[in-house]
């Protein structure tokens, strides 16, 4: 339960955060910013989540403006977390510094236009709770060129990246989906759910992505994208990460995108499809270990309606995943996955926020998938994937680059099981947590 030491800590949190925030300058914003001349909400409804005009600016390059002598920001987050339960049934501790306030992390980014045609988006992190304190986040690097023809606008580019689905520019695809931020010190989030598809985080700031993509006269958008390993030349995208904890892909793995945007008035509409198809070797430093197949296809939706002074957003997303296991890790030759994520927020004169979100996953039973049960400290029998919950949240945004945040994750189904899911008495609604979290970006 939360007690008085939570309703302490949050007073102390708050009083901190309430004697500091005046101190903070109306300019501070980052440096895509910076470069355009246009406030933040020009690029975000509510960052991360992107307008119209951020679609087209990533679009185009993160070339619109005039380009900064030093395109740099800096992102910082400080927060606590309470967990309903965060000791096990033997009152081991499950999660580090719960009530306590502690700084999530920092990142660096070298962010803009190089030419006209050129630009970055490269992110550095440091996070003392994190197995690599220090490594490389994600990375973008596009090139992209905007013609005119017949009255019809075409956007052709090229994109070099370290994370599936980073590149896209809709918030209804994992990298930049809801939720934007949570609580590294939580037994579980929606965030951090313990079983995974490959496209929905699994590889991230581990591999190598190429590809190309158009966009026809804002309406119809392809993208086709090549993966591989993030070694040899390509290792600077998996710096600070050891190799023996990299996913280490057999050959190029394609990745694919279609979507049809409408925009009309306050309107913005998008209904798409994406999907990957991922060869892993099972042991990442044998490249003659078996080698595990999925393949992943998704389907998404996003809304926005924007207004002065309301926003509304909405977006959704459902992967399935077909998993072929060579290695004898498995019960079965073959399991499947699926993940529906959806949420919807709203916005009031770009200050005060709500946004309620619905998380599922569900797969096939595999008593010998460690993922499902041992490696979560979970042994109550289901041998199933099965994670269901929803996540509350409220922001209040005083200045445009500082975010106040109150985030709640509960679960009504944890690893298959409701109560008992650790097979000692531990139910799903102990990993429910309260997150208090200040984001500041410079």
């Amino acid at each position: 339960m939360y007690g008085r030491r939570t309703c302490n800590c949050l007073f102390n949190l708050a009083m901190i955060l309430a004697i500091w925030l005046p101190a903070t300058t109306a300019n501070a914003v980052p440096s895509f910013a910076r470069q355009t001349g246009q406030n933040c909400s020009t690029c975000h409804t509510s960052w991360l989540e992107l307008t119209p005009f951020g679609r087209h600016f990533k679009l185009t390059g993160y070339t619109i403006g005039e380009r900064n002598w030093m395109p740099l920001a800096v992102m910082a987050q400080v927060g606590m977390t309470s967990t309903e339960n965060s000791n096990d049934t033997s009152g081991n501790s499950l999660v580090r510094k719960d009530g306590a306030v502690r700084l999530s992390g920092i990142s660096l980014f070298l962010a803009g236009k190089a030419t006209d045609n050129l630009g970055a988006f490269i992110q550095w992190t440091v996070d003392h709770d994190a197995p690599t304190h220090s490594h490389v986040d994600n990375v973008d690097i596009r090139a992209a060129w905007d013609f005119n023809l017949a009255d019809k606008e075409l956007i052709l580019g090229a994109t070099l990246h370290n994370n599936p689905t980073l590149q896209d520019v809709w918030n209804s695809t994992p990298a930049f989906g809801y939720p934007f931020t949570w609580s590294g010190g939580a037994v579980a989030t929606m965030g951090t759910l313990p079983v995974t598809t490959e496209v929905d985080g699994a590889l991230g700031q581990q591999v190598a992505g190429t590809g190309a993509y158009a966009y026809w006269n804002r309406s119809l958008y392809a993208e086709l994208s090549f993966y591989r390993t993030a070694d040899g030349s390509f290792s600077a995208l998996r710096a600070g990460i050891p190799k023996a904890s990299q996913a280490n892909l057999q050959g190029e793995n394609p990745y694919w995108r279609l979507a049809y945007t409408r925009d009309w008035g306050p309107n913005s509409l998008m209904l798409g499809t994406y999907g990957m198809k991922v060869d892993l070797y099972s042991d990442p430093l044998d490249t003659n270990s078996p080698v595990n197949k999925f393949t992943d296809v998704a389907f998404d939706t996003q809304y926005q309606f924007i207004t002065d002074p309301h926003i509304f957003t909405a977006q959704a997303t459902w992967i399935h995943e077909k998993q072929h296991w060579n290695d004898g890790s498995s019960s079965n030759a073959s399991d499947t996955l699926n993940t529906a994520k959806g949420k919807i927020s709203y916005y009031y004169q770009r200050k005060y926020g709500g946004t309620l979100g619905l998380f599922s996953t569900t797969g096939t039973a595999d008593p010998m998938n460690a993922s499902y049960g041992a490696n979560n400290g979970v042994s109550n029998g289901n041998s199933k994937p099965n994670t269901q919950g929803y996540i509350a949240e409220l922001d209040y945004l005083p200045l445009q680059n500082v975010r106040l945040m109150l985030q709640y994750n509960g679960f009504w189904k944890y690893l298959g099981a409701s109560s008992n899911v650790d097979g000692m008495g531990r139910r799903a609604s102990d990993n429910n947590s309260l997150f208090l979290n200040l984001w500041l970006l410079y």
